[in-house]
């Protein structure tokens, strides 16, 4: 967990910065530790090239969620019943993000739109290897398939950790260029995200409070649209933070709502 957490936010910009400047990892990290400056300069460079990579797989890891045709709980009922009737669409998700990052690098100069159309399909091509790996994992035989499965959704979680990371680790130059004590910070809140995520799994929460898992994946959606959004306006970190833990709060909510009105199904649970 350590390495997962910490190596997330040391490796992703020494590769995003190696990749920019064309430096190996090692000349990477040298850049950071005695140029620190230069190095934060490089990564913020880089930023429509990773809001559109971090973008596109968010938006897909949201769009599978709502694209389900067994999904019976609905918490936005008139937005998500639909959605789940377009889910016979074949890879529906993919177009509407093709679609998006098509209409945002309509935005971008023309330099600018290519590597955001580039680093979104690329996004888009991480989130469906990760996925094949997943159910290539688990079709294996059942003597490994638990161990396989775990491999499946450590990627898995990884991608999407990075994904989460990435506008973090750019803003969090404008507190430090100190490349440890940023590594540090957010290694720290990252511990603690999934410390608490651990402890909510433990607890069955998602099961006591039905609509959590939805407000989730709504706040996932909303981060991959400000991400998009992002690359021709700026788009405070607050606001990012805000959206988020409103759409987790108001699911919360509705979720309490719901167990007062109906007793009997959360004495099931």
């Amino acid at each position: 967990m350590l390495i997962a957490v910490f190596g997330m936010r040391l490796l992703f910009p020494l590769i995003i910065v190696g990749i920019a400047a064309h430096l190996d990892p090692v000349a990477a990290l040298d850049l950071a530790i005695k140029q620190p400056e230069k190095y934060a300069e490089i990564l913020s460079g880089a930023h429509i090239g990773i809001m559109g990579f971090g973008g596109s797989f968010l938006a897909l890891v949201g769009l599978k969620f709502f694209f389900d045709a067994e999904k019976d709980i609905h918490w936005i009922t008139f937005i998500e019943n639909q959605l789940a009737k377009f889910s016979k669409l074949e890879a529906i998700e993919i177009v509407i993000v093709l679609l998006a990052i098509f209409g945002m690098s309509k935005l971008l100069p023309e330099a600018e739109a290519l590597t955001f159309i580039i680093s979104g399909i690329f996004g888009i091509i991480t989130f469906i290897a990760v996925e094949a790996i997943g159910t290539m994992l688990e079709a294996e035989d059942a003597t490994t398939t638990v161990a396989k499965a775990g491999l499946g959704a450590f990627l898995y979680l990884e991608v999407l950790d990075a994904s989460f990371s990435f506008d973090g680790v750019i803003g969090a130059f404008a507190l430090s260029t100190n490349l440890f004590v940023i590594v540090l910070g957010l290694g720290i809140g990252a511990m603690f995200v999934r410390s608490l995520t651990i402890m909510l799994v433990e607890l069955d929460t998602l099961t006591k409070y039905r609509y959590l898992e939805h407000g989730a994946f709504w706040a996932i959606l909303a981060l991959s649209g400000l991400m998009f959004v992002s690359v021709s306006h700026e788009v405070p970190e607050v606001v990012t933070g805000l959206i988020g833990a409103a759409c987790i709060l108001l699911a919360l909510l509705s979720s309490i709502c719901w167990n007062k009105k109906h007793p009997e199904e959360e004495s099931k649970n």
